[in-house]
């Protein structure tokens, strides 16, 4: 038996003093990016829902996000979510059409402040979903590029089909890596490698990412459902408290510094996103050819 609740409404769990949005409320456009299904048995399933989109990221997907990261946190019939995607793609990167997705000044200087106090707020989110109490288990099939790639590393355990390719392709188009992915793979298989992937933008298989500690199991494409849900049923099986002390005390040893660094991360990326280069970028890619970056 399961529950089902979509990112944009008032679900089933009341975690808060005040009602959560609506759909269409507030900054949002209302379309469900992402949806839950808490199973007995303490597995919550959050999905990601786009599978016409390949399941592209936005602004909206990283506000339901944080809406469903608060309603889990305090959901005590959920002992561990499960991460997954429908369709070929777990997630291709950045939907570069979806509704607000650029950021207006009235200047350079402007412009810039805004994208960076816009990245801090997707970082907020993105930090409640990482810092949940509960272990996160993904499943990661076909694509997973950019954000989708850095959202994948913030889940505790990663189990891909043998089908993944993962990638953050970021500098090739003109823009810093601006969720952290670059850290997260530092810190899992060591700053040389981090370099090496974000540097270049190049796209490793699933066996290249299980060597590199980036994922902890490959399996065939059609296992994968199983499999994932299986280690999530196993977790979910062991002592909450313990579970999630054990989380809690391996993440404050292996992300010290990364708050800080995350800033860092928010300003790089707001420079960039502001910069010609990255107008290059996309304009190459949409025209098939080589980009001609000039460092502005």
């Amino acid at each position: 038996m399961t529950r089902q609740e979509s990112g944009g409404g008032g679900g089933m769990i009341d975690t808060t003093s005040k009602e959560l949005p609506d759909e269409g409320e507030g900054e949002g456009d209302g379309e469900r990016r992402l949806r839950l299904d808490v199973e007995e048995g303490g597995i919550g399933v959050l999905t990601l829902c786009r599978p016409e989109k390949l399941n592209a990221w936005s602004w909206e997907s990283s506000r339901q996000l944080g809406l469903f990261a608060d309603r889990i946190r305090f959901d005590d019939t959920i002992r561990v979510v499960l991460l997954r995607a429908e369709g070929r793609a777990f997630c291709a990167g950045i939907d570069i059409k979806a509704p607000g997705g650029g950021i207006t000044g009235r200047s350079g200087s402007e412009r810039t402040r805004n994208y960076y106090e816009g990245i801090r707020w997707v970082h907020e989110r993105f930090r409640a979903f990482a810092g949940l109490p509960q272990p996160v288990v993904a499943a990661v099939q076909g694509y997973c590029l950019g954000v989708g790639f850095e959202l994948a590393l913030m889940a505790d355990v990663r189990i891909a089909a043998d089908d993944a390719v993962f990638a953050l392709p970021e500098a090739q188009l003109g823009v810093a890596v601006d969720a952290g992915g670059d850290l997260r793979i530092a810190r899992e298989a060591g700053t040389g490698w981090a370099k090496f992937l974000a540097l270049t933008g190049r796209r490793i298989d699933a066996a290249t990412a299980h060597r590199l500690n980036l994922v902890q199991q490959v399996t065939g494409a059609g296992e994968l459902e199983e499999t994932a849900h299986a280690v999530s049923a196993e977790i979910a099986a062991n002592a909450p408290l313990a579970v999630q002390s054990v989380k809690r005390d391996i993440d404050a040893f292996a992300d010290a510094g990364m708050r800080a660094a995350l800033d860092r991360v928010a300003m790089s990326a707001a420079l960039t996103l502001t910069s010609e280069d990255i107008s290059e970028g996309y304009t190459a890619k949409a025209e098939r050819r080589e980009p001609r970056f000039e460092g502005k």
